[in-house]
């Protein structure tokens, strides 16, 4: 749940409500009474820190190519062993 940030115009009162997006916008001012209590504006409450976040997720790097496949390059075109002839030599007919 956000948290929202309240101030009476009329008497200078502040207050910190947390309470659901749903809810409705208090309007009565809890020190003296009036009908003054509003909602301010205020930044947002969190920061993103860190050595590895950037808005590309790639800075100083290159990004990496569309469409490539998981399996490594040397696995991919390996070619198929060809089958070995059996040591006789000849078939096994005797």
């Amino acid at each position: 749940m956000p948290i929202y940030a309240y101030r009476c115009e009329a008497c200078g009162f502040a207050k910190d409500v947390l309470q659901k997006i749903s809810d409705p916008q208090l309007t009565v001012c809890p020190s003296c009474g009036k009908e003054s209590f509003k909602k301010q504006l205020t930044a947002a409450g969190f920061q993103l820190k860190g050595s590895g976040w950037y808005v590309t997720d790639f800075r100083g790097g290159t990004p990496p190519a569309t469409g490539t496949s998981t399996t490594p390059k040397s696995e991919a075109a390996a070619p198929t062993p060809a089958p070995t002839p059996s040591p006789s030599g000849g078939s096994s007919d005797t």
